[in-house]
Parts: structure tokens; sequence; C-alpha cells
């Protein structure tokens, strides 16, 4: 397969994972001392994904991409990331995570938060977890918790958003 068919592959990989991902909200840590109430945000958003020069010219199945995304809804705001894909002589198979660090207001309380992205495809089905990374939280999100759910319908995105603040 040709680098720049292994990168449209990757790429697929990532949207095809995004377009069914669901999950599921995250338990309350019983050792917490503060009261968490499970609060919910929906809305939608616009992503660009930027493809980087491989690290490794031999391994064609190993891609890197920027994420540039404006969220819309109860959360406002933009973010920036990072994607590494993994693909396979397996067609409708592979990986990818990424990191995204999002900047804006929640509902009215401003800050930023960290999204950790986890995503594998075993023969055309998805798996795929977004999480709040432990601690990331600044400004009026200090604290925050919760895991995020992608929807893409129609060539739209929007997204679910189950989290907890302090």
């Amino acid at each position: 397969m040709k680098p720049s068919g292994v990168v449209a592959t990757c790429v697929c990989l990532g949207f095809a994972l995004l377009a069914v991902a669901q999950t599921k909200p995250q338990a309350s840590n019983a050792l917490q001392k503060e009261t968490r109430l499970a609060e919910h945000a929906k809305g939608t958003f616009e992503v660009k994904v930027i493809p980087q020069p491989p690290d490794d010219k031999d391994d064609p199945n190993l891609g890197r991409f920027l994420l540039d995304k404006q969220f819309h809804g109860d959360l406002e705001g933009a973010s920036k990331g990072q994607m590494l894909t993994a693909g396979t002589a397996v067609k409708g198979s592979g990986g990818y995570v990424a990191i995204e660090k999002i900047g804006g207001t929640l509902r009215g309380r401003s800050g930023t938060f960290v999204l950790q992205h986890i995503g594998t495809m075993t023969q055309g089905t998805p798996e795929m977890s977004v999480t709040v990374v432990p601690d990331s939280g600044t400004g009026e999100l200090v604290g925050i918790s919760g895991r995020l759910t992608i929807i893409v319908a129609d060539g739209k995105h929007s997204y679910e958003f189950a989290y907890s603040l302090p």
C-alpha cells in the first residue's frame, strides 16, 4: 500500500471510530471528599485534521496528525491536539491515540482541561473512549472529570459530555 493510501486509511479509521463512539459516564470516586453531581453537556464541533510528515518513512502504517477543533453549545471554546494512528495489513483494523487540550467555557465556567482518546477497530468493529485526564482542569474547571461521546451523523460532528465538577 502506498504511504498516501495508509494516511487515508488512518484518517478514515479515526473518523470511523468517531462515528460510532459510545462511552458511559464515569463513576464518581468514593474517596473524594467533595460531593460531585453528574452534569451533561451537548453541542456541535468542527474539526480540522492536519497530516504531519511520518517519523519513520519506512513504515507507512504509522500516521501523525494535528487536531484543531471549535466547540459550540454547552461547551464554547477551542482545542488543539495530536493524534497517532496505526493501520494493519487487515482491512478495517487499526488503532489511534490522541490528546487534546480544550479551553473555553463549560456552562458558564471558564478554564481548560485535557481529553485523552483511545480507539481501536477490529475488522470494522470500533471501540473508543474519550476521557478527561485527571487533575487537568484549570480555572473554574479545576477538579473536572468525565467522558465525552463523539457522534458523527450526516457528516456533522456533535458531542455529549457526562462530567462532574466539585
